[in-house]
Order: C-alpha cells, then structure tokens, then sequence
C-alpha cells in the first residue's frame, strides 16, 4: 500500500492592530500591527484602525445625515420622473424631492404628509404610476447610495456665514451656535447666530460711560433717559466698586440700543428704578475689528442654573463676554488691549495679552481695579495659550505656554492664604499658538511635537514626553502650518490641524499613547470648537476657511465629496524574516454599525520587483477581487454586523507581506479593521 502525498502545513499569523503611524522604527524591529503610511484612518480606543467619520455643513437647518429616504413603488411607469422633481400624492396632496428611479420605484426625501396607497403619483399634472405595495427589497448598499444623494438635497440648503474669509471663530451655547466673520468688505466682523432659517445676524448695540450719582443700583432692561433721549439698557458693566456693593465711587459702562430722540451728552441721566447716573460723551456704536483668531471660554461668575456666558477674545480687538443676545466688550486698562486667551480659573477672568497675564477681580469679570483684587502676571516672552490643568477647585493650577517657554500659575487668589505664584516650569521647550488643551492631562504642540504634561497631586513637579517621536518626518513637515487644535473625548483624541488641509488625530487612553495617525480634508480648519451639549453628547465644530462652518462626526462623507482612506501595514516576516512562505488567504475582522466597502491589497518581498506580485482574481459574494496599479485589490460589503470576519485568497510566495486596506466613497459608514489573520504554508529558508 502506497503512502499518499503529505498535505502542506498550514500555519497562521494573527495581526491585531494597533500602535498607529510609525515612520522611524526599522522594519524587523517593528511589529506588523503598525502602519507605514495611512490617511484618514484613526487608531480606536477599543483597538484596531478606523477609518473616521464625516463632516457636514450647519446653519440651523436640518442636518445633512438626518435626511430620511421614502422609497414609493409602482404598480408601472407611465411616465419616469426626473430627479430632483417635486412628486406630488394625487389624493393625499403629499410631497417630496425624487433622488432616484429604480426598475418599479421612485426614491425620495425631505417629504411632506404621508401618501396614500393606491392614489396617483404625480409631477404637476402629470400621472407617473400608481403607489402600490413594495415589491421586493432594495439591496443594502443602494439604500446607501440612496441616503447620500438624500443628504445631498439637505445639504444644498445649507450656507455660508455670510461675509468674506474664514470663519475666526464659534461657539455654542444651550444648544445655539454662534459664529464670527469679517463683512463682504473685510471692513469690520459680524456675529451670526445659527437658527432653522439659517445664519441671522446678532446686532451690537452701543456703549456709553458712567458714573453712579445715586444710591438706587442700575439694572439690566431699565430704560435710561436724558432729557428727550432714551435707550433700554442692555447690560450694566459696572468697573469699580461693585465689589463694596455699589457705595462710593462706581463707574462704568452701559450697554445700549440704539438711542431714540438724538443722543446723550456729557450730563446727568436717570433710570427706572431710580438710579442717577453721570454719562459720559455720546454713545459709541460697538464694533469688531477684522484680522483676528478667537478663543472662547464658556461659564459663569455667579450661582444658578442657565447663566453662563461665552467669555472670549481675537488678539485684534476687546476681550468681551456674550450671552446670545448682548455683546459686551470688556476693558481691562492693558495698553493695547487686545487679549489672544482667556480662561475663567478660581473665579477670576484671566486674559492673555502679550506676554501678560491680567486677571480680574474676584468674581467680578467686568472690574479691573486692582484695590478690588485685579492683579497682572508677566511672562518672558509673549503668551501662546492658558489652559487649566487637573487638579481640585483648590489646587488646580493655570498653565500658561509662550513659544520659548511653560509657566504655571499656583495658588488660588485668596488673598494671603494661597495668593496667585506665576512660576517658570520650563524653558526651552514651549507650545505653538492655539495648541494648548487639557484632557486627561495638558497636551501642547511645540517645535519638536507633541508633549504631555503630567502634574503630581499638589502640582510641585511635572514631567513632559513627546508622543509624536516616531512620525518626526510627518512633524517636521507641519511645523510652520499649525492652525489649531481640539479634543475628541468620546474617542480619547487630542487632534491638530494644518494650513494644508491636514490634520493630526493622537487617540490617548489612561495617559497612554495608542498611536496618531494623519487626516485630509477638504477644507482648512480655521478654528475649532470642542462642547457638550444640554444632552451630554458631545459636538466639535469646524471654522472652515471657506467661510461654512463644519460639524464633525456626522454623515459619510466629507460635506458631500469623498472620503478616501487607506492604511499600508509594515512587511510582516510571521516571526521568520528568511523563511520563505506561500500565502494562501486571509481573514480581515471588520466592526462597524452601518453598511461600508472597502478594498483589500498586498505586495510580497519588500514589494520586490524580482517577484511576482499577485495577478487580480475576481470574488462573488462579499468579494469582488480587482487590479490597482501593482496591488492586488479584493473588494468586500459588509451590511453591518457588529463583527464579521472576511475570508480573502492570497497567492505568491515570499519571506514577508505588506498588507493594505483602502475605501474611497462619499456613501459608507466609518468601520473598524480590528484584526488581520493570515494563512500560510513555512518553505525553504532563504539561501
């Protein structure tokens, strides 16, 4: 009896991804877990790499990725309606926009009423077909198609902040968001506030001087008068003495409309509710001076639910504080006054200007008066960012960055017990501009990347580590091209942005790095801003240079245009760098929650032009196997199981393999690569 042939040993090589980017490390002293190039890709908290969410256009109008598709069947086409027609229910009187036409249906959205089965579909007058039962099912990946051309008909709606150049700033608050940019002739900034009609304009009232004259206290809403001249006060700014209950010598500024009978003067003025007051000359028209970038800090300096303001500045102009409604420029008596930071910290409103730190008196965010607690601060170099850093209501401390440099303001401001103590931290090492955040711990970007700080429990010593030691290339490239920064906190993520359109996504768990891993956009991120909303989700905001602004993590698409995405992993030896291996398939584990495809490649022996790589083979099913210049591609879909391995076939022969995993499509959801298994049988070691 005869021995028959011995089967090939078949062994595997299981990936789990992680680690990120890594451009430095050599090849053997890597893991095959990391990437050597990738875009659009962010390293997930949970494990492995996901290709990121869109981002999507916002004015207060209906949300892009909320757009809902109708898919009404006909009985027969008696005529084809065109897309983007309005199809009218001949009984029911219902509407909506048609995105597509299939063999026996219309697909539709932004549909008014409810059609009434049986009745006649119409365009105008003319009869299309009659609404009937759904025949049959419409393939997932169609309805994904359907939902992007459906967000695509949202999206049209959708405007600019009216104005020219970038937007230089937004904020949100209790659920409105509220942007700043320059007029159609860069004369001057206007603010406009997001509503379900679009962007509306925030009027700026006007501002006049004062000093009290009686002992009845000025009140918000009281109507000023002198003479025949009158105006409603919008807020009382109240400079001086405040702090001692508005007794002996208060001044101030009120905050106005536009006066009705001519305009105040120089002279005594009275209120409802019987203060007198001495105004100063006539009233000034409040305006914005264009060239700035803004920064915002969100809270409130007295006790209650459903008070607090946006306290924010540009480097151009007034810091001020805004309630939605009321802009008030504040005035802290600095020369200039144009304060690039600000942070409410131990009750104070703390400013950066210039290489200054001014802080206000206690509680008192429009009093600068240093009789009351107003006190100023000096760095050696000019302020880059202030940001506080974790610690109690009583020990947190304030860090304040300068591009040379790192300052940490001790103490709490009370008094002698525990006054403010400005210290240098470090030298040498500082942060860029716009840069400076606080998550688990404080992150800043100076020039040799991305530093951490860490504090002991009573803040008396720090250390520092760079994160982005193993994409120094990727770093040394945007150095000169840091716009901004923001945080990520569903997705532990502190993330950069570029001038070139790029960005920079670091996911960091339990202060440890898990990787960073670089992005692409359309548009340039001016400014970002970073909230949580009346409903404790979180929402970031993108300031486009383009004038629209942007909400991220939402929708499939980059506000309409594709998201391409790829991730090329190191040259994986399988433990064996001179063993010879046939490859023979592989299993990639996807997790994700809505349908995606994505493209599966890889070239063998150092993409060795002495080997030949793998010809294209052509899958059915989940697979469909195609050619991409001299990869081998295996395009899968996956409907949205929560985990799904994909089994893909592998040829060639060589001592290691680079896999890659790419997508380009305005239509999928973001998906997880959790795992890549290979399949493989050992051959002769290499001679």
């Amino acid at each position: 009896m005869g021995s028959g042939m011995q089967a090939a040993k078949i062994s595997y090589d299981t990936v789990i991804l992680k680690g990120g980017l890594d451009q430095s490390t050599p090849t053997l002293e890597l893991d095959a877990a990391h990437c050597r190039s990738s875009l659009n890709y962010e390293a997930s908290v949970t494990g492995g790499y996901s290709r990121i969410a869109g981002y999507e256009r916002t004015d207060g109008r209906s949300a892009p990725s909320n757009a809902a598709v109708a898919i009404l069947f006909v009985n027969a086409f008696t005529n084809v309606p065109a897309v983007g027609a309005t199809l009218l229910g001949g009984t029911s009187g219902a509407t909506s926009t048609v995105i597509a036409v299939g063999a026996n249906y219309i697909a539709t959205t932004k549909q008014t009423g409810a059609f009434a089965m049986g009745e006649m579909l119409k365009v105008g007058a003319t009869n299309m077909g009659t609404y009937v039962v759904p025949a049959n099912p419409i393939p997932v990946n169609t309805l994904a198609i359907y939902q992007y051309l459906a967000s695509q008909v949202y999206r049209a709606f959708i405007l600019a902040v009216p104005g020219s150049g970038p937007v230089l700033g937004c904020v949100m608050l209790y659920d409105v968001l509220y942007a700043w940019r320059a007029n159609v002739g860069a004369t001057a900034v206007n603010i406009y506030k997001q509503t379900n009609a679009g962007w509306v304009q925030v009027p700026l009232f006007y501002e006049i001087s004062f000093t009290l004259g009686g002992t009845a206290i000025p009140a918000d809403g009281a109507i000023l008068t002198q003479g025949g001249v009158t105006a409603t006060v919008k807020r009382v700014v109240a400079a001086g003495n405040e702090i001692n209950g508005w007794t002996g010598t208060v001044f101030g500024r009120f905050i106005i409309t536009n006066p009705v009978g001519g305009n105040f003067s120089n002279a005594a003025a009275t209120l409802t509710g019987g203060a007198t007051v001495t105004l100063s000359a006539v009233q000034t028209a409040i305006t914005i001076a264009p060239g700035g970038k803004y920064e915002f800090d969100v809270g409130s300096f007295k006790a209650g639910a459903g008070i607090s303001r946006a306290y924010g500045c540009d480097g151009a102009n007034r810091g001020f504080e805004f309630d939605g409604t009321v802009y008030v420029p504040l005035t802290t008596g600095t020369v200039p006054d144009t304060p690039s930071y600000v942070q409410i910290h131990h009750g104070y409103l703390m400013w950066g200007i210039n290489s200054s730190v001014i802080a206000s008196s206690p509680r008192l965010p429009y009093d600068y008066t240093a009789l009351n607690g107003a006190a100023e601060f000096g760095c050696d170099d000019n302020i880059t960012g202030m940001v506080v850093m974790p610690g109690t209501q009583l020990t947190a401390a304030m860090l304040v960055t300068t591009r040379s440099g790192m300052n940490v303001l001790y103490g709490s401001g009370t008094g002698t017990t525990n006054p403010f103590n400005l210290i240098t931290y470090n030298t040498g090492a500082g942060a860029i501009p716009h840069t400076a955040l606080n998550m688990d711990q404080t992150y800043v970007m100076d020039d040799r990347g991305v530093a951490s700080l860490s504090g002991t429990l009573n803040f008396g010593n720090f250390d520092s580590a760079t994160l982005t030691a193993n994409i120094k290339t990727f770093i040394e490239s945007k150095r000169g091209k840091v716009l901004c920064a923001t945080l990520c906190r569903t997705k532990s993520q502190y993330r950069l942005f570029f001038s070139d359109q790029t960005a920079l996504f670091i996911t960091i768990v339990n202060n440890q790095l898990v990787g960073c891993m670089p992005v692409f956009f359309n548009v340039s991120a001016y400014q970002i801003h970073n909230t949580k909303l009346q409903s404790g989700a979180e929402a970031t905001f993108m300031c486009g240079n383009d004038g629209f602004v942007y909400q991220m993590e939402l929708g499939t698409s980059f506000d309409g245009t594709n998201i391409e995405a790829y991730f090329t992993l190191n040259q994986n030896p399988s433990g064996s760098p001179r063993m010879r291996k046939r490859y023979r398939k592989a299993a990639v584990e996807i997790s994700g929650s809505g349908y995606a495809e994505f493209s599966f490649a890889y070239t063998l022996g150092y993409s060795s032009a002495n080997i030949t790589q793998p010809l294209p083979a052509t899958y059915d099913s989940n697979s469909n196997l195609l050619n991409w210049d001299n990869f081998t591609w295996d395009n899968f879909t996956w409907d949205g199981s929560s985990v799904q391995p994909n089994e893909v076939e592998m040829i060639g022969t060589a001592e290691n393999v680079a896999i890659t995993i790419r997508s380009t499509s305005p239509y999928w959801q973001p998906f997880t690569i959790n795992s890549i298994i290979t399949h493989y049988s050992p051959r002769r070691m290499m001679r």
